[in-house]
């Protein structure tokens, strides 16, 4: 990870006691600092009070881009809120896949002399779903507080390989003689009792439920039971632990002590750890004859794979299902995947024409890696070709059993551990997913088990990723071709031209526009919408286009008549609206037919300039009477156009918000170019596709065009 230096153990001392204070002045029962370093896009934890790092591991980084309540607080500097599980879940899915727990949350952003991150906190479940102006204020003051710890630091901040666990400061009595009689009381009990921190060690446990558990006191204190206790080692027992931890509410389960031994075991949390209570079944016999109820658990998986690494998987599966370009599935790869597994390098290749072409990599020279990209698949030299021509994974702990399969391998490569992931999907070979390690890794039979699952995952956002890119491009190149490349110039009169695709789907349209030279003094200037987001509305566009080019030069509204006779010829069952002016830079003046198309905005001269939409008699869309056996009529409407003018015509994707009335939309629209139309063109126009787009996600294409008269 990178470093952009350093913190002092006396800023860490102060960030830590500002995290336990703010535990303790919130009441709520577990916390996390998530810092973003200057150079990547990713919020990494840095600090946790009141929870296990294990309990947290998934979450360890997430990018700011992520879909989700921790990157939305980061991306628009405000309080996040989600008072229940269900509310996650519908607000955040994909979240939600990954926290199965029942408590609150708030996000609140740390923004100082820079965005530095934000600060998380959580309640159980029984808080109310809402926040009191009190408690909002007390999250507010705490944020702040420890934004000045990191704003005061005199050096720059460390991002840990592991989240430091800061402890909860609860100022308490001397225990003295009430700790050994206590620790006497429960010696005397017939039940097994533990004590757990919030980790999950075992802190304390009598006789009893060292009877129970089937192993000496000595072994067990300072471990994890679900590792230190065979019978323990299943998903099961962590996620009960685990929902103790989150939810802060009491659970009871059995569980068998192999062979046929049946126990209940009750967790009883706090804010401090876990107290444990461990009990024969009164039903407990031989196994078969008396089975009791076992609690079931959501999400429970294979013997090997922790619930750790479930719920990781299940997080970075809701990360790849966000996935739409190649590129955003190196981001999540290289963001969350590769430091969820500790791996420092990764590299994903495509399989291309017999040949493996490096798509994206973290953690490599660009040097090394060029040498690589475009290797054939039967290649000896790495294990890349042969794990994807039989499909099975393959795992490198250290060079020496690297070296003893592939000995040249070392030529391309520094690292010390590789885990080859074949990425399939059907019968499919799509590519390859490598993780390496800068020192040598064993890979246990959880780690291979869940890395195999998770390239299945890959694959198939890879899969979809390319598909994407591949129809995107075709797309892009056939927009392009059917838009005009150049726009002409004209003796006194500056052009702008923007164009848009919706932000969502394959990035192509209708909406069009041009700029047609008709004489030295005269110009058409035409712009229009064709129904859809298809390769048939693009088809469509292009026809139109060429309609109008063979006709420019008529009056207005003859140019539109004729238009749609050329739809109606084409017999198709897709409308178009379209403006079309004839722009007399003699005389000064406009003339103007529409079909249908929102109006234009004019913005007069200075010293006072005012902006207004056009008043346009408008007619039928084109196409839209197709059949009826007559004509369409366009009226035209003059207006002057002086010098100093601005004259703005755009499609309706940049005035359609959802919720908004669109005339309300085009009055905001006719304001901003009263206030910035003196800007330079180019400039106008971006920020005019800035301050739109601001407010909504576009869902439609858009065009636009701006003509200033000098």
């Amino acid at each position: 990870m990178s470093d952009d230096g350093y913190s002092s153990a006396a800023d860490e001392a102060s960030l830590d006691r500002a995290l336990s204070d703010t535990v303790q002045r919130t009441g709520a029962s577990a916390a996390g600092v998530f810092l973003l370093p200057p150079a990547e896009p990713v919020l990494c934890l840095t600090a946790v009070c009141g929870l296990a790092v294990m309990a947290v591991a998934p979450w360890r980084r997430v990018a700011v881009s992520a879909a989700g309540p921790l990157s939305e607080a980061v991306r628009e500097d405000r309080l996040v809120w989600v008072g229940r599980q269900e509310d996650m879940a519908r607000l955040y899915p994909n979240a939600a896949a990954g926290l199965p727990y029942q408590f609150a949350l708030a996000f609140a952003p740390l923004h100082g002399v820079r965005r530095w991150g934000a600060l998380v906190l959580a309640w159980p479940k029984n808080h109310p779903p809402s926040l009191t102006r009190r408690e909002r204020g007390h999250i507010l003051s705490s944020a702040s507080r420890i934004t000045q710890v990191l704003d005061q630091a005199p050096t720059p901040w460390r991002i840990p390989d592991q989240p430091r666990v800061v402890p909860l400061g609860q100022p308490g009595p001397d225990l003295g003689q009430s700790g050994l009689a206590a620790a006497d009381l429960l010696q005397r009990l017939p039940v097994g009792a533990l004590g757990f921190d919030l980790q999950g060690r075992i802190t304390y446990l009598n006789d009893a439920a060292a009877r129970l558990l089937g192993r000496k006191a000595e072994r067990l204190l300072g471990t994890l039971p679900w590792q230190s206790v065979p019978w323990l080692d299943d998903p099961v027992h962590e996620d009960h632990y685990r929902t103790a931890v989150f939810a802060r509410e009491p659970v009871a389960y059995t569980a068998l002590r192999p062979p046929d031994q049946w126990l209940d075991i009750r967790l009883y949390p706090d804010d401090s750890g876990i107290s444990a209570l461990i009990s024969p079944h009164p039903e407990s016999g031989p196994a078969g004859t008396s089975q009791p109820h076992v609690t079931p658990v959501a999400g429970a998986s294979p013997r090997g794979a922790g619930t750790g690494r479930i719920h990781q998987l299940i997080h970075l599966a809701a990360a790849l299902s966000q996935t739409v370009t190649v590129a955003d599935v190196i981001n999540v790869v290289g963001d969350q995947i590769l430091p969820a597994f500790g791996a420092q390098g990764m590299t994903l290749a495509a399989a291309d024409a017999g040949r493996l072409r490096i798509t994206g990599h973290r953690g490599y020279d660009p040097r090394d890696v060029a040498r690589l990209d475009g290797l054939p698949l039967d290649t000896g030299l790495t294990p890349a070709g042969d794990v994807l021509d039989s499909g099975i994974p393959a795992f490198f702990a250290d060079p020496a059993e690297m070296a003893r399969a592939y000995p040249r391998a070392s030529e391309f490569s520094t690292k010390q551990a590789w885990a080859f992931l074949p990425l399939l999907v059907a019968d499919r070979r799509v590519g390859c997913c490598v993780l390496s390690y800068d020192d040598p890794h064993p890979f246990g039979a959880g780690d291979r088990a869940v890395l195999v699952s998770l390239a299945g995952l890959v694959a198939q956002a890879m899969d979809r990723a390319l598909l994407y890119d591949t129809k995107h491009d075709l797309a892009h190149g056939l927009q392009q071709m059917l838009l005009p490349v150049t726009l002409p110039g004209f003796p006194g009169l500056d052009v702008a031209a923007r164009y848009l695709p919706a932000a969502h789907g394959m990035a192509i349209g209708g909406d069009f526009y041009d700029l047609i030279r008709l004489g030295d003094t005269s110009a058409a200037a035409v712009i229009g919408d064709v129904q859809g987001h298809n390769i048939n509305a693009a088809a469509l566009m292009g026809q139109v286009r060429t309609a109008v080019h063979a006709t420019a030069g008529r009056l207005p509204g003859e140019v539109l008549t004729r238009t749609d006779r050329v739809l109606t010829d084409l017999e198709t069952d897709l409308f178009v609206s379209c403006l079309y002016i004839h722009i007399d830079l003699a005389g000064r003046r406009l003339h103007l037919a529409s079909a249908g198309h929102p109006p234009p905005l004019l913005r007069g001269p200075a010293p006072a300039p005012r902006t207004s939409a056009l008043e346009v008699e408008p007619g039928p869309l084109l196409g839209i009477g197709i059949g009826t056996g007559t004509e369409a009529d366009y009226p035209v409407t003059t207006v002057p156009f002086p010098a100093g003018s601005l004259l703005a015509l755009y499609t309706d994707g940049l005035v359609e918000t959802p919720d908004t009335d669109i005339t309300d939309s085009i009055a905001a629209l006719a304001d901003h170019l009263t206030g910035h139309g003196d800007r330079p063109l180019d400039d106008l126009a971006d920020s005019l596709l800035h301050h739109t787009g601001l407010h909504h996600s576009r869902t439609d294409d858009t065009a636009l065009l701006l003509l200033r008269s000098r």
